[in-house]
């Protein structure tokens, strides 16, 4: 077993390690089951968009009051999804680096109750299709937050109870946390991880053509 082999061993050991006992203490502690893309842990963020077997993974790192990252979703996203999470060439992945107000925190964890009921792409989604321009404006606040997951069709009673006790609230800091690691100054911020582990960050909102160029080049 070689140095490198060794490094990642015991990389991964220690991630586990300290994400189980940073929700030790938790009244609703969450499974820790441990993904690594390169060096990038992704344990506690998003369900994976796409085929989780895909040769490339984009770990995107955003806030959902973050105005490029808004630019990203609607302009190049929608092709990356079509040629290449669609086609089973990448997946995605989304890690909170939830740091621009207090309504981006309460977004992120809505998420996550949303994830607890099979939506949270869903809801993801519909946060960056609802986006206003400024920050902590109130379009995110937990009122409007509640209104997205009712049109939604989500059990509010479940929804609303998961939101008001802030039981995503530690894997939203772990997940800024895990951002802020990988080298994300800012968002979006993306890790492209090939197979091999190689790897490329890209930063801000950039043209499908950037990811198009780092990603064929991986596969």
């Amino acid at each position: 077993m070689n140095k490198l082999v060794i490094l990642s061993v015991v990389v991964v050991a220690v991630v586990i390690a300290g994400a189980a006992a940073y929700y030790s203490n938790s009244e609703t502690a969450l499974p820790v089951v441990e993904r690594m893309h390169g060096d990038v842990s992704t344990a506690m963020d998003s369900p994976v968009l796409g085929d989780p077997m895909a040769p490339v993974t984009i770990v995107e790192f955003g806030d959902y009051q973050c105005h490029q990252c808004y630019n990203w979703f609607h302009e190049t996203k929608p092709l990356i999804t079509r040629e290449f999470i669609d086609s089973g060439k990448a997946n995605l992945i989304f890690v909170d680096l939830a740091f621009l107000g207090r309504d981006s925190l309460s977004a992120a964890q809505a998420t996550y109750c949303a994830e607890d009921q099979g939506m949270y792409w869903e809801y993801h989604d519909i946060l960056y299709t609802s986006q206003e321009s400024q920050i902590d404006n109130g379009w995110a606040n937990s009122e409007r937050l509640k209104a997205f997951a009712f049109t939604m069709g989500l059990d509010m009673d479940l929804f609303d109870s998961c939101l008001d006790s802030k039981k995503y609230e530690k894997r939203v800091q772990l997940n800024i946390a895990q951002a802020q690691k990988a080298g994300a100054t800012g968002t979006p911020a993306f890790v492209i991880v090939g197979p091999g582990d190689k790897q490329e960050m890209i930063s801000g909102a950039q043209p499908y053509s950037v990811f198009k160029l780092v990603i064929d080049s991986m596969v």
